[in-house]
């Protein structure tokens, strides 16, 4: 994570690792320490669309199509409705903390 970030934005990316690793991991390695950095290479995109004010639903579908696309996971809708949920409370948390 870039230090020249400000605060705030370090918080959501942090927030965003987090979630995509323990809640979404749509290819079940949460438990595993060495893949820790599986599902970086998608916080940044979902920290822009959080930025620019996406929605649960939104998210959902990005996630999804990741799972399914890029990852071939199949479904696991369910993982990225509770991740969505998720982003978006920390979203929202980190804009009242930080405003």
């Amino acid at each position: 994570m870039s230090t020249s970030l400000k605060p705030k934005d370090q918080a959501l990316l942090k927030a965003i690792d987090e979630v995509l690793h323990y809640i979404w991991d749509p290819i079940g390695i949460a438990d595993t320490p060495e893949a820790r950095d599986e599902y970086q290479g998608y916080t940044g995109p979902v920290f822009t669309m959080l930025r620019a004010g996406a929605s649960e639903s939104e998210l959902s579908n990005h996630l999804q199509t990741i799972s399914d696309g890029r990852i071939g996971m199949g479904k696991s809708q369910n993982a990225s409705d509770r991740a969505a949920a998720a982003l978006v409370a920390w979203r929202d948390f980190v804009n009242e903390h930080y405003a």
